[in-house]
């Protein structure tokens, strides 16, 4: 018989006639620690810092290697090239094919249009940003060049203000970073996706952010929003002015803009022209959400909707019917279609080789500190080079004492080697110089070319005084870059596409009043779950489905034109509507609030207040005891905010809080076992959201005796209430039997 194989010895795999493969199919068990840290890191660090995150220059290194090829193409004052010939020529800094550097490319141009300031001159089609559609031409019929402003970003490029490394093969040099004269970091938008992190940076006005440069240049304390009013989008539209998000974007780098389409209205042929978008969406996303709207029946007022781009610009035409009301309409379409809607910012920029996220403040002092250098190296580089001609002119100086000795020398001397020596030692020169006197023609050893030579001697060293008290000086440093910066922004700047809207009107009010009002159930779990369910439905669903651990902690009954305020564990609340989110049923788990809501990363609710007309008042408990009672008004506002920062105090961690129509009784414990029956009128009420409130509970510090839990109270909840009640604040309360704070004593 055959003898068998042994289970762990491998077969050989064959390859046609080459035999097998050595350990062919062998398996070899490797910790997933040690995996990860030796293949899949490298190659989220190369993401990272070699393709995703842009740089303080404002370039990744994708857009850097196509521009500084057309720079060295000679396409910054040369004619137009074909676009394939551009791209072939960049692969030799960037190998990731074809395909790729195109489309970077693309986006690098004034036809495309997605760029504030473009870098690239264009002819063709290249497509446009605000059309998921309208794509670019192919590489062989389109052409471009280097615009203008690109002179700011090569200007200084040959006088070693950067530093040079070799390409991916080591056959030529590219630059590290391009001496930009102005920070445009900010002046064109910015998005990368890396690996665990990402970045998105919004545009400004060119002409703004070098004033508010050469404002912090001169001021390093200078308010920002003086100069800096808001970003500016190349698609134009409106920017809904918010101060204190714009405020916390210019000092952390995260934050959103609301940006809003324009739109005219055409009454003789009774229809919405729009010609002006947000930049995240596109004109096909747009007309979907509305068709689909329509189809619902969401919308009514609306006959057709069709794209009239043309050549001269975006046009998206919207047909009414009889009666229909254009600005109620579209203020419906700014609720529910991306006719408006947010730009999140995530300044996220490589320092040195390390991702930080920065405010404005922090991108400006990191290019300040950038651009110095830069300037230094560029004066110190100019100063070396008239040293060298200082040098060589002042031994010509020497020839001019004797020319016919120097003629002599050089006739003299057998062997030609031996002219360089003599003459150092004839004139007593260096080298240097020796070898530029002997390189000079023999038509040029005359009085006259020598004297006008050696005129340059005295403005070389009135030059070289000037450039040394420069490098000493940081304040003629800053000088220059703010000549630099006032020139760019006299040469390119341009006046602002996105207009800024101060006074902004509600436009979820009348929506508000014309949308259908029904009864609703609605749900609250503690995992922060939401589910609206109409009364029918509910009554023919069974058992509400949940996450496995999560339950449902507030069940509200109302319609669907009541307000949501979402409070969360990072003292923010979100505001919404209940006519905003789709009914459901009890057999699915419903709308996750921190995603429908934008929730700051990490950041969780933890009440639902319900109101109609915001009477009442909010109840805060906190651990030391204090109690804090804010009127439900302080958190209805005019504009239509979705988001309310300070939304109770955090000093303290917060240990109860509820929405009352009126005064009532709370039942607070304490870890003392201390338990007191506050009525809510004994607080006064307060119009600031973040108040820390009265202290209702006597707390003994040297104890760490802290509030434990808080009720609503109920008559037949405790043995004896009147016990715990108390007519002044702040209380001790009553001391109760062991167990009370677990909750055996209460009876529900």
């Amino acid at each position: 018989m055959p003898r068998k194989k042994k289970a762990d010895a491998p077969s050989p795999r064959r390859s046609g006639a080459r035999g097998h493969i050595e350990n062919g199919g062998v398996v070899i068990q490797q910790p997933i620690v040690s995996t990860l840290r030796e293949n899949y890191m490298p190659y989220a660090m190369s993401v990272i810092v070699s393709r995703a995150i842009p740089e303080i220059d404002g370039f990744k290194p994708s857009h850097r290697k196509i521009l500084y090829t057309m720079y060295k193409m000679g396409l910054l004052n040369g004619d137009k090239r074909k676009s394939a010939d551009i791209v072939g020529q960049t692969m030799a800094l960037n190998p990731h094919g074809d395909q790729a550097i195109y489309e970077t490319m693309v986006r690098l141009t004034r036809g495309n249009g997605a760029l504030l300031v473009p870098y690239v001159d264009s002819k063709g089609n290249f497509g446009k940003a605000y059309s998921r559609d309208m794509s670019a031409a192919a590489s062989r019929y389109t052409e471009a060049k280097l615009e203008k402003i690109c002179k700011e970003l090569f200007g200084e490029i040959d006088r070693d203000t950067v530093d040079f490394v070799d390409n991916y093969n080591g056959q030529m040099k590219e630059p590290v970073l391009l001496p930009v004269t102005f920070p445009s970091i900010l002046t064109n938008a910015n998005t990368g996706i890396a690996v665990g992190m990402a970045s998105n940076i919004c545009p400004f006005n060119l002409a703004e952010v070098c004033e508010t440069a050469i404002a912090r240049l001169r001021d390093p304390n200078a308010p920002i929003s003086e100069t800096l009013k808001a970003p500016d989008f190349p698609g134009g539209g409106f920017i809904l002015y918010d101060r204190d998000e714009l405020e916390k974007i210019y000092a952390t780098g995260r934050g959103s803009v609301r940006v809003r389409s324009r739109y005219a209205y055409d009454k003789q042929s009774h229809c919405i022209d729009i010609t002006e978008i947000p930049p995240t969406t596109t004109v096909e996303a747009i007309m979907d959400k509305t068709v689909e709207l329509v189809k619902a029946g969401k919308i009514r007022e609306i006959a057709d909707i069709r794209d009239e781009t043309d050549l001269s610009g975006l046009k998206l035409t919207i047909d009414l019917k009889r009666g229909a009301d254009p600005d109620k309409l579209m203020q419906k379409l700014f609720r529910m279609t991306p006719l408006e809607d947010s730009f999140s910012c995530n300044f996220n920029v490589l320092i040195t080789g390390s991702p930080r996220v920065l405010g404005v403040d922090g991108l400006l002092e990191e290019w300040t500190a950038f651009r110095r250098e830069c300037v230094r190296r560029g004066i110190y580089f100019e100063l070396q080079k008239k040293k060298e001609k200082l040098h060589l002119l002042k031994g010509l100086q020497k020839i001019l004492m004797d020319i016919d000795k120097a003629i002599a020398i050089v006739r003299e001397t057998e062997e030609e080697k031996e002219v360089v020596p003599n003459l150092m030692i004839g004139f007593g020169i260096s080298q240097v110089q020796a070898e530029f006197v002997a390189e000079i023609k023999l038509r040029h050893l005359n009085r006259e070319y020598i004297l006008n030579r050696t005129k340059e001697i005295e403005s070389l060293l009135e030059e070289i005084a000037g450039m040394e008290e420069t490098l000493q000086s940081p304040k003629k440093v800053d000088a220059l870059i703010i000549a630099q910066l006032r020139e760019v922004a006299k040469n390119y700047g341009q006046p602002r596409r996105s207009q800024i809207l101060y006074d902004l009107p509600d436009p979820g009010r009348e929506e508000e009043e014309e949308a259908p009002a029904y009864p609703v159930t609605l749900f609250f779990t503690r995992e922060g779950y939401f589910k609206k369910i109409i009364p029918q439905s509910l009554r023919m669903s069974g058992e509400q489905k949940l996450k496995e651990g999560d339950e449902i902690v507030q069940t509200v009954e109302t319609t669907t034109r009541a307000h949501l305020l979402f409070f969360t564990d990072k003292g923010q609340v979100y505001k919404s509507r209940a006519g905003e989110f789709d009914d459901t049923k009890a057999s699915v788990l419903g709308d996750y609030i921190p995603t429908k809501l934008g929730m700051d990363p990490g950041e969780l609710p933890i009440y639902m207040a319900v109101t109609m007309d915001y009477k009442g008042y909010m109840v805060f408990a906190f651990e030391n005891g204090k109690l804090a009672k804010v009127d439900l008004g302080s958190y209805e506002t005019k504009t239509n905010r979705k988001k309310l920062m300070g939304a109770y105090s955090t000093k303290s961690p917060l240990v109860y809080l509820a929405a009352i129509p009126e005064d009532t009784e709370l039942l607070c414990a304490t870890t003392a076992s201390r338990m007191l029956l506050v009525n809510t009128a004994m607080v006064a009420s307060k119009a600031a959201r973040d108040t820390q409130g009265v202290q209702a509970l006597t707390m003994n510090a040297k104890r760490l005796v802290r509030l434990l839990w808080v009720r609503p109270y109920a008559e037949g909840m405790v043995e004896n209430p009147h016990r715990l009640r108390t007519k002044s604040l702040p209380a001790a309360g009553a001391l109760v039997k062991d167990g009370v704070e677990q909750g055996e004593q209460l009876q529900l």
